[in-house]
């Protein structure tokens, strides 16, 4: 149980749960009305609870309208209708406790799942930092498409170098593959180019191909 359920639920006294005990028995005939109930003493030995806390539970059946206490004669039902009334409520109020419960064992759920995900991200941009730390020459690549701005063009006259500070170390035409292209080599629809950079160099690249 998380601290925030700890710190929602309800405690329920046992003068409350006794009473809730006889309302049910009301609602299911063990106790017909205008029959005599226990006495307290007898009722706080029934339920092995302190005699106040047996007056304390017929004193909430009593404000309800459940039952009628007459000194000197005792304790008597009064009213199924409010028994059944209290029993319903007392099931309305479980209801909610119970999805309540839910709700936090959900956020409780969610919030370990964020956290692993967090956990996982930062692992995931440690170990692609230390990768590109080690292998400072690991070639991105990126393919070319009908939508760039350059197609036919060699890389002199692309300028390449000086517009994206990256170097075009491979291209890969269908299933060839060209090594350290010269400046001469153009740029093809569906090539595949692989070049060198700093970590920024994909997304200058491609703008540089597609947005000019």
């Amino acid at each position: 149980m998380t601290e925030q359920e700890k710190k929602t639920k309800i405690k329920q006294a046992r003068y409350q749960i006794i009473a809730a005990d006889l309302a049910s028995k009301i609602v299911d005939r063990e106790y017909e009305v205008g029959q005599k109930l226990y006495a307290r003493s007898s009722l706080a030995s029934k339920y092995g609870v302190s005699s106040e806390t047996a007056r304390r539970a017929i004193a909430v059946l009593q404000d309800l309208g459940i039952v009628q206490a007459t000194k000197g004669s005792g304790v008597f039902i009064k009213s199924y209708e409010e028994a059944a009334k209290f029993v319903h409520q007392l099931k309305d109020v479980q209801s909610v406790n119970e999805i309540q419960h839910d709700v936090f064992q959900s956020i409780a759920k969610q919030k370990e799942e964020l956290e692993r995900l967090e956990q996982l991200s930062q692992e995931l941009v440690s170990r692609t930092n230390r990768f590109h730390s080690l292998n400072p020459f690991a070639p991105f690549n990126v393919t070319v498409t009908s939508e760039c701005l350059y197609l036919d063009m060699t890389i002199q006259e692309l300028n390449f170098w000086q517009n994206t500070t990256a170097t075009i170390v491979g291209i890969r035409r269908g299933e060839t593959i060209l090594l350290s292209p010269g400046p001469y080599a153009s740029i093809k629809e569906n090539d595949v180019l692989y070049f060198i950079g700093n970590e920024a160099s994909f997304d200058i690249v491609k703008n540089f191909l597609y947005k000019g």
